[in-house]
């Protein structure tokens, strides 16, 4: 990757892959991502059952991890009920009960994404709960802040988290922006940052972020998904903050060790199931199912490195 080390790694904690395409896997692994993280998200539509939820949940539990094996990347997942739909009572209820299902599954490392939307009465209500499943199974929280009133949101939240006795070293608190970092920090949390191609934080804003605050206990990612989004944000803010200027410590912290350090916490995150080599064999199925279509599979000879 030109401006960084050819061995540089980067982990994405932060992506939607379910929503991307198996040509965003093979560019993100040719710039050096060797992990992904996946949370828990809408889809773009209300979810008209329960049980479209469990399948959902169940997709980022099993074939999006054999998928993303399948281009030399290791998946991992968040589990929880997203804000926006916590505002659809019957829905929350029946997602509340099989949390704790997902939530002991191997590969999730974390409660998340959870917080606000609209900061309504339903919001608070099943964040709450979720804030204590996480407690129930020592698991970090990933934390979605509003894109509306970020900044009250913001600080809600964090309240939220401290009155249900959350150490802030267990809660990554995700879509910050300028106006936000400074309290995220000075409370103990992590910042995390999703780089978007023209709104929330840009590529070059982030720079000024790490240029400003400096890398601990702040984290790039995407949060790409089914809209205008960018599943390489990362590897590109990588490289522009090299071209800035700053340090490849920082720039490694903010975009790998950060993220391993964070959600590592949950004991199911490891940088040997990547560091020690993947093996990629497109002549794998996944319940009889392939990713190739009818296409030669890759077989590698070698471990990736």
């Amino acid at each position: 990757m030109s401006d960084l080390p050819a061995d540089f790694m980067i982990i994405d904690s932060h992506i939607h892959m379910s929503a991307r395409t198996t040509d965003d896997y093979e560019a993100m692994r040719d710039q050096g991502v060797v992990a992904v993280i996946e949370p828990a998200f809408w889809l773009g539509q209300p979810r008209t059952s329960v049980d479209t939820y469990r399948d959902y949940l169940s997709s980022l539990v099993g074939f999006e991890r054999f998928r993303a094996s399948q281009f030399g990347i290791r998946h991992y997942c968040t589990i929880g009920l997203n804000s926006k739909e916590a505002n659809n009572e019957a829905l929350a209820e029946g997602v509340m009960e099989l949390l704790p299902l997902y939530l002991a599954k191997e590969g999730v490392v974390a409660v998340g994404e959870i917080g606000f939307d609209d900061q309504t009465t339903l919001e608070d209500k099943y964040f709450r709960a979720q804030l204590e499943l996480a407690k129930e199974f020592a698991l970090p929280v990933q934390i979605h802040t509003p894109h509306r009133d970020k900044k009250r949101g913001t600080r809600l939240t964090m309240d939220i988290c401290e009155e249900h006795g959350l150490a802030p070293h267990m809660v990554i608190i995700d879509h910050n922006n300028e106006e936000t970092v400074q309290e995220v920090l000075d409370r103990g949390y992590w910042a995390a940052f999703t780089i978007y191609p023209k709104t929330k934080m840009g590529n070059e804003r982030m720079v000024r972020v790490v240029q400003q605050y400096g890398p601990e206990r702040i984290i790039v990612d995407s949060s790409a998904d089914w809209g205008v989004s960018d599943p390489l944000a990362v590897p590109k803010t990588a490289r522009l903050m090299a071209r800035s200027g700053v340090p490849l410590a920082h720039i490694s912290a903010t975009c790998y060790g950060n993220p391993l350090a964070a959600y590592g916490q949950s004991g199911q995150f490891d940088q040997s199931a990547w560091t020690e080599g993947v093996v990629v064999n497109q002549t794998e199925l996944y319940e009889g199912n392939t990713v190739l279509r009818g296409q030669e599979p890759r077989v590698d000879g070698d471990l990736i490195s």
